[in-house]
């Protein structure tokens, strides 16, 4: 009997001052109930989503937002007893951790790991890069950490190319980007779950913590994400799901805001940079719907922990 396909829907719950820091905005625009948007009304649309359709979800939180915020620590701890993985977004979301030396990035992932086993209970079982940025000391850092898995890997050569010209534009316009923008070998990395190579971990090799790279089509690597899948065409979006139906494993990767809209009380600076903000909510809540049903009608859907498991053995 064939192994079943699998998916996975995950969110990263990015609250909104990295996105100020992305685009090179004062984050001084954002007030209290700004600061905890994500948590407060994202979260609870992204649980009622995947109730709604009849799938688990995977959540990746920041440490430091548990820590300040008790209603997100509360949210996350919900999540947890509705079947919701609660994994590791790392504990400040600094853009630049894989830069910061291995000391650092140690306590980075210690720090979130002990913010998410406070709200929820339960250690985390896997880890996901800021700003999708991963090196050899951050691999290493992840599997002294003991996670069965990352998925931090987003080979998609159009999203690189996108950030490299707005980063170099916001930096003309002296306002630089906090964001990193990663090294081009990303750009080779596999497109399906591997063991990383420990020391160039975009390449394959016999790393103890398996890479659940986010889905990207084949050839073009056009990627299927949230922010594209709430705002392009619905006909594209099918055509790029088809082009990728046949894989043994799809990971649909989203983030809080693909559930906000700018009348949630998101400041209009940020709206105006941040154009999938201009969507109406509910609009993409509609949209993400249709889209879980697509996977549920196709694969089998678990949380990415699950995934790891079943998918291991093969690697």
């Amino acid at each position: 009997m064939p192994a079943a396909r699998l998916a996975s829907i995950s969110v990263d719950l990015d609250s909104l001052p990295h996105y100020c820091r992305i685009h090179g905005l004062p984050e001084t625009l954002l007030d209290d109930r700004a600061r905890t948007l994500i948590h407060r009304v994202a979260v609870p649309r992204f649980r009622d989503l995947l109730a709604s359709v009849g799938v688990p979800g995977t959540f990746f939180a920041i440490g430091e937002d548990l820590e300040a915020d008790p209603g997100a620590a509360a949210g996350m701890r919900q999540s947890h007893a509705a079947g919701i993985e609660v994994a590791s977004h790392s504990h400040a979301h600094d853009y630049a951790l894989s830069r910061r030396g291995a000391a650092a990035i140690a306590d980075d992932l210690a720090r979130a790991d002990a913010a998410i086993l406070k709200a929820t209970g339960v250690r985390p079982s896997g880890f996901r890069a800021p700003g999708y940025t991963l090196n050899a000391d951050l691999y290493a850092a992840t599997v002294a950490q003991g996670y069965q898995y990352g998925s931090s890997a987003f080979p998609a050569a159009p999203y690189y190319a996108a950030k490299a010209a707005v980063m170099g534009a916001l930096a003309a316009l002296g306002r630089p980007s906090r964001s990193v923008l990663d090294t081009p070998r990303v750009l080779l990395a596999p497109r399906v779950p591997y063991r990383p190579d420990p020391a160039q971990p975009y390449r394959r090799g016999t790393g103890a913590v398996v890479e659940l790279p986010m889905t990207v089509t084949p050839v073009v690597r056009f990627p299927f994400i949230g922010t594209f899948a709430t705002t392009l065409p619905r006909g594209t979006m099918r055509a790029a799901y088809r082009a990728c139906r046949a894989d043994a494993f799809f990971n649909f990767e989203l983030h809080g805001v693909d559930v906000l809209d700018a009348a949630d009380g998101i400041p209009p600076e940020l709206v105006r940079q941040q154009r999938d903000l201009r969507v109406r909510a509910a609009k993409k809540q509609e949209r993400l719907r249709s889209i879980f049903q697509w996977l549920k009608e196709d694969f089998d859907v678990v949380t990415l922990r699950d995934a790891a498991g079943q998918l291991s053995a093969t690697l």
